[in-house]
């Protein structure tokens, strides 16, 4: 079920329908418009347009955006973009590896702290009692890597229960 209301405007009246907007606008243009966030320009560079081409076209740029949104995990005050498996914070950037964002994943979503033993078999799909150090050398190397580019020391916390995300 779709429910709205078609408009026509030029880019002065665009810009004042935006600021004077109680409800949320879709724009489509044939070109991008460089001061609306990206979420709500599409872009329509081929017209004239049959209405089943324009409503694939929404639903399209709307399952792109969701994507985007759930691809992206607030932990503490950084972000992890499963996507391209990196974390930020502020201006900084790192790459992650596929299990570092795994591991980063499943303590940031536990609710308290977890031994080395559930993160091999959860993470790391190990179910016998490995003399294994593959935990202990993988939370060195990303408290490590962090630690150079975030200058945290307190990212991942140990305890005698195990590690979680401060």
């Amino acid at each position: 079920y779709l429910n709205f209301q078609l408009d026509y405007a030029d880019q002065s009246d665009l810009e004042s329908k935006l600021k004077n907007s109680d409800t949320n606008l879709l724009v489509l243009s044939n070109k991008k418009i460089s001061n609306l966030k990206n979420d709500m320009n599409i872009v329509i560079e081929k017209t004239p347009i049959g209405m089943n081409k324009v409503i694939q076209t929404i639903n399209l740029h709307f399952l792109k955006n969701n994507f985007v949104k759930q691809s992206e995990q607030k932990i503490g005050s950084y972000k992890l973009n499963l996507n391209s498996r990196e974390i930020t914070k502020d201006q900084l950037k790192l790459n992650l590896t596929e299990k570092e964002t795994n591991m980063i994943l499943f303590l940031s979503n536990s609710k308290s702290p977890v031994n080395i033993d559930r993160l091999e078999k959860e993470v790391w799909n190990y179910e016998s009692k490995l003399d294994t150090h593959t935990v202990e050398t993988h939370i060195y190397r990303l408290r490590k890597k962090i630690k150079d580019i975030f200058n945290d020391d307190n990212f991942i916390v140990s305890s005698k229960d195990g590690y979680n995300i401060s």
